[in-house]
């Protein structure tokens, strides 16, 4: 019984992961053939032509817009690890009447959609003169993910790291900073890469901000400039294909790289309140 479940997991497994590669697939057999090639989308073409990479880079002015997006994702999640750590501290080690209010609030604005505050929000960028400058797409993207950020380093912090160690530390004249700084933050490595990339995929992809703040073409994101391309280009899906594919990768690379850190994460208790 238990092999045949085994067997039907493996298999449930493999057709949602073949699911979810066949667009994959399109795309990659899409921008890998030449111009006026619509030869059937599910054959790998004989001959592999990346001239479509190149003019997509130049057409679409995708050098600037990955500068901009770099720029932009970076900050973010450095200011969600540093600011939604220190946050989180305190809310999961003292359960005052305060911080549990401070921490329900957290929780019950991520219910909240960020469109509904669009209106108000884009009234003060204007009026603080913030339009088209990377720091409003900072810190808006960073405002929109800390209430998710605290919610992963507080449920993290109550399960996987010893309050003993923490005890020591205050023995020997550390104070709170620095206990935090000292012995709390250097464990929370499987955390902060999962809060990483949950941040860095949203940020890097977000296109209902950018579209708002960064209208300029000087800092636009990946996704407005790919959005705009595919305007111009909608009868040649071969270069869209081929942008779409570089503007993927970044992130791709950096799951791959953090993958062993994000499972750690979520299977230590990142998600438990």
């Amino acid at each position: 019984m238990k092999k045949k479940k085994k067997i039907s997991f493996a298999i449930l497994a493999a057709a949602v992961t073949i699911v979810h590669f066949i667009p994959f697939y399109i795309l990659i057999t899409t921008a890998l053939k030449a111009k006026g090639d619509y030869s059937s989308k599910w054959l790998l073409p004989d001959y592999f032509s990346f001239s479509n990479f190149l003019e997509a880079w130049e057409k679409a002015g995708l050098g600037q817009s990955f500068v901009n997006t770099i720029i932009i994702t970076a900050a973010a999640a450095l200011l969600l690890v540093f600011a939604g750590s220190l946050a989180a501290y305190p809310l999961a080690r003292r359960s005052t009447k305060l911080n549990k209010m401070v921490y329900a609030l957290f929780i019950s604005i991520m219910i909240i959609p960020p469109l509904t505050s669009m209106v108000p929000l884009y009234r003060m960028v204007v009026d603080a003169g913030l339009m088209n400058t990377h720091l409003i797409a900072v810190l808006v993207n960073a405002a929109s993910f800390l209430p998710l950020t605290i919610f992963l380093y507080a449920g993290f912090i109550r399960s996987s790291v010893p309050k003993e160690l923490e005890e020591a530390a205050r023995m020997d004249g550390a104070s709170m900073i620095g206990i935090f700084f000292r012995v709390v933050f250097p464990l929370l490595k499987p955390i902060t890469a999962t809060v990483c990339i949950i941040s860095s995929v949203f940020i890097w992809n977000d296109y209902q901000f950018a579209i708002f703040f960064l209208q300029s073409k000087e800092v636009q994101t990946l996704t407005v400039a790919i959005a705009g391309f595919f305007g111009q280009n909608a009868n040649n899906l071969h270069l869209v294909a081929a942008a779409s594919l570089m503007a993927m990768l970044p992130m791709t690379l950096l799951f791959l790289f953090l993958q062993k850190y994000f499972i750690a994460g979520l299977s230590s208790g990142a998600v438990k309140g």
